[in-house]
């Protein structure tokens, strides 16, 4: 290969550290359809997917957990044996207390997250969108519209809001039986399944732990779909390519 071939050889450079500090993952303020860099959105799911992990060793633990533990305080024996001859003691038992403080807050904060990353208007108000568009800055970039994600993001913020209430079932209650002057919900109890915030958490889980790694968007591709079915009027570039297994690649 000669100098003058080697000199025409396309380079394949980031969007640059400047271009990130002005436009963040955006390829430009001036597209009728904002276009992210796919490269910082990998990189942002990355960040947020400890949240989600967190949520599910939570969980895993109210739901197979033992809610009882014995301190080792009394045990006494009764001189008695149940119906297996296993010989019966008495014992000073405490009933687990969950505290979901910061499990709420960090619900609360990846709502946040998903709902400012929709609009180019509040994307600035992210912390894991700068951080993913820096640390994305001299990789190069690989330019996607903002609409699938969107559909990925509510469908993220729809399984983050079915846990909160799961943790704060008396606080939303309040709120239902407050708006419609009625008691629809109750106050004492969680009127919510285990099974449903556990698999909430476990979907969210899978899909950006495919975005992470495989550079897979569920969502993206529902958001696709449901434009190829005439859900959606206004289609998008990716929604005219159905290619659910081909890695994301630059026009």
């Amino acid at each position: 290969m000669t100098a003058a071939t080697i000199s025409q050889a396309p380079r394949h450079r980031g969007v640059g550290w400047r271009h990130a500090l002005r436009h963040l993952w955006f390829r430009s303020p001036d597209d009728a359809e904002p276009m992210i860099n796919e490269v910082a959105v990998r990189i942002r799911a990355g960040i947020l997917l400890f949240i989600p992990l967190f949520m599910l060793y939570t969980l895993l633990d109210v739901v197979y957990g033992s809610r009882w533990e014995v301190t080792g305080n009394v045990i006494q024996d009764t001189f008695d044996t149940d119906f297996d001859g296993r010989v019966l003691y008495m014992v000073e038992a405490v009933r687990r207390v969950y505290d979901y403080t910061v499990q709420s807050r960090l619900l609360a904060y990846a709502f946040f997250e998903m709902i400012v990353a929709m609009f180019p208007a509040t994307t600035r108000l992210s912390p894991t969108v700068w951080i993913a568009s820096l640390l994305a800055a001299n990789k190069p970039p690989v330019w996607k519209p903002l609409a699938p994600k969107r559909m990925a993001w509510s469908i993220g913020a729809t399984m983050i809001a079915v846990c909160w209430i799961f943790f704060n079932p008396d606080t939303f209650a309040g709120w239902v039986n407050t708006v419609t002057m009625h008691e629809w919900l109750p106050t004492t109890s969680n009127y919510m399944p285990r099974w449903i915030p556990l698999v909430a958490v476990g979907v969210c889980v899978g899909f950006m732990w495919m975005e992470t790694v495989l550079g897979v968007c569920v969502g993206c591709e529902l958001h696709a779909l449901l434009a190829k079915l005439g859900v959606f009027k206004q289609e998008c570039e990716a929604c005219n390519n159905l290619d659910f297994g081909a890695p994301p690649s630059s026009p």
